[in-house]
């Protein structure tokens, strides 16, 4: 989609700019590298806006810059502000990201090295010049990063690896590579990345839409099977196929109301694997699942990011002081507007209580209804829940 858009941005600018009326147009080379430098320098930088300096140095004058932006009229386009000066943009991110993938292959294609390693000795081109090195090495790249800007540039970076995908770049890209070896090598080498227990589960999703780039379906398929057989929460699952889980929930065409862990698996790993399906639900039902503090911090930076949850139930597991403690960390915070928060027989005490108490009055506007019955307050532990306004709703076990 990508690819005919920067076509036929092309094919309009040539009519309206130079008379062309051919019902093709052959690709400027010169201004895919220029555009496309600038548009990975910036992308690695996480730039969004960029200035004069910038186009000088990926070989753009700045009189020429309105060519470049007439080129392409939806692609690149420059505004005049009083205190920034004039700063240049690409019209969405998601043009800057594929015009940068778009520059990664024409780079291996003419120079026969990855722009991941530009400066690097003649020995090293040579040992880094190949596409599964440079997929391998953007792989790298993206899971090292902390933010995910990179991606969706990798996403386009590997569906332009594939040799159906470059027959749309006739006259571009002219260097055939061994596609169907690189492709089976790549994909193993996503999927060796995804049983890293580690990763965060942002990273692990991106990497199942990467496999849906290079056509690999063979996690998911098998991950339909056993959603279809209901057989997930007996089964022993490994970090990759409990992100396949989360994938094909996160893709469903179904909108989530609620997560009810015991339906997976009850443990905090399952619990991480599954963050990013709970922060899309509406009730998370999380009570008796022999969760531990440890999932009190992944919970605490799910309400501190985006998310849709106004009931959480975390009864009957063991959290502890500690764990409640973290999961006040999220409970502050703005982004948090649950309604309903359950933490019946928790093992509590006054002083996860206070952390409480400080917490739901940091962040007050939304929390209607709070459980915790059977947890060992005292005295003081229940008249700081009387404080906040929610005593009605607290017990002493």
């Amino acid at each position: 989609m990508y690819t005919h858009f920067v076509r036929f941005q092309m094919l309009q600018s040539r009519r309206k700019y130079d008379g062309e009326y051919a019902p093709d147009v052959s690709w400027d080379k010169d201004a895919i590298l220029s555009l496309g430098k600038l548009a990975f320098h910036q992308l690695q930088r996480n730039n969004l806006l960029f200035y004069d300096k910038d186009l000088e140095e990926c070989g753009i004058d700045k009189s020429k810059a309105s060519v470049y932006s007439g080129m392409c009229t939806q692609i690149f386009k420059e505004e005049a502000g009083i205190i920034l000066g004039t700063t240049f943009c690409f019209v969405h991110l998601s043009i800057q990201e594929f015009v940068a993938a778009l520059y990664a292959h024409l780079f291996l294609d003419i120079h026969k090295k990855s722009v991941f390693n530009q400066h690097e000795s003649t020995e090293q081109e040579n040992k880094n010049g190949t596409m599964i090195d440079l997929l391998k090495t953007a792989v790298d790249k993206a899971l090292e990063s902390e933010t995910g800007h990179l991606d969706l540039f990798l996403r386009f970076l590997l569906g332009l690896s594939l040799q159906s995908n470059r027959l749309l770049l006739p006259g571009l890209l002219t260097q055939q590579y061994s596609n169907e070896q690189s492709n089976r090598k790549i994909v193993q080498y996503i999927k060796e990345k995804l049983e890293d227990k580690k990763m965060s589960p942002e990273r692990s999703i991106n990497l199942f839409y990467c496999l849906n780039e290079l056509n690999d379906q063979t996690l998911v398929k098998e991950i339909q099977t056993h959603l279809r057989e209901g057989s997930l929460s007996s089964s022993d699952l490994s970090p990759a196929q409990w992100s396949a889980v989360a994938f094909v929930l996160l893709t469903s065409e179904e909108e989530l109301e609620e997560f009810e862990l015991q339906k997976f698996k009850k443990s905090d790993e399952c619990l991480f694997r599954l963050m990013e399906v709970l922060k899309i639900s509406k009730r998370a039902l999380l009570n008796d699942c022999n969760l531990t503090d440890e999932s009190c911090s992944n919970l605490a930076k799910a309400l501190w990011s985006d998310n849709s949850l106004i009931e959480l139930n975390m009864s009957d597991n063991n959290l502890q002081d500690s764990g409640v403690k973290q999961l006040c960390i999220g409970l502050e915070n703005i982004m948090c507007k649950l309604e309903i928060l359950k933490l019946r027989g928790c093992k509590m005490t006054d002083e996860g209580c206070s952390a409480l108490t400080s917490a739901l009055k940091s962040n007050p506007s939304h929390l209607r209804e709070l459980d915790l019955s059977e947890n060992k307050l005292g005295d003081s532990g229940v008249e700081n829940c009387h404080g906040t306004g929610y005593g009605r709703n607290t017990k002493r076990g």
